[in-house]
């Protein structure tokens, strides 16, 4: 018996036929929908984001030109998953930059594995898109203290306010952002914050998460 299609994958699907019949704006409604996430997929990978580009837009180009191809896939997005994870891979054999842990992730990839990089990518960026909802000044200084990597008292000096005001900035912006993202409801809690420290673990000084919690 067939798995019946989510409402999302049934769009997917509709921009697949639209592309089928030659339709360049279901194209680029498809390739708006996922080329962040799979770039970031990809990076992950090959730790280079304008290769990482590359390759995404390549299997893209290449899904225009074998739409007709692709009746066996069940999930289109999970198909452009795998298919980007094995171009990373192969680009890293062809380069000979693999190493033996490379390898064993291209041995052991599995659908299990390509949904868990799926789920990290898109919570990476529902992470950014609520950073950059922070208030303005709020933002600007998490911003700066968390990807330009400066301290609390240079970023005081910058904005000509106290350092007091500026940790009173960035314990705000972690409340808002544990409001977003923590669902006293959910299971998923300790993965949200496992990925919020990967993301912010080499900023001098972060806040932990767990304290608004």
């Amino acid at each position: 018996m067939n798995r019946v299609r989510t409402i999302d994958e049934q769009t997917d699907f509709r921009y697949l036929d639209g592309i089928r019949q030659g339709d360049h704006s279901s194209f680029t409604e498809l390739y708006r929908k996922y080329f962040q996430g799979l770039v970031l997929a990809s990076d992950k990978y090959v730790k280079e984001i304008d290769v990482a580009k590359e390759i995404v837009q390549d299997v893209f180009l290449k899904m225009w030109e074998h739409a007709f191809e692709l009746d066996h896939v069940v999930s289109l997005k999970s198909y452009l998953y795998r298919t980007v994870i094995n171009a990373s891979l192969n680009h890293l054999k062809r380069e000979k930059n693999i190493n033996q842990h490379h390898l064993k992730i291209a041995d052991e990839v599995t659908y299990d594995s390509i949904d868990d990089v799926q789920a990290e990518q898109e919570l990476k960026i529902l992470i950014f898109k609520e950073i950059e909802n922070l208030p303005g000044q709020c933002k600007k200084v998490f911003k700066m203290s968390r990807f330009d990597g400066l301290k609390y008292r240079e970023i005081a000096v910058l904005l000509e306010i106290s350092e007091k005001t500026v940790e009173n900035h960035m314990v705000r912006a972690l409340k808002i952002l544990r409001e977003k993202l923590y669902d006293k409801d959910s299971k998923d809690n300790s993965y949200k914050l496992k990925i919020f420290h990967l993301l912010f673990a080499s900023a001098p000084g972060l806040i932990s998460l767990e304290k608004f919690i």
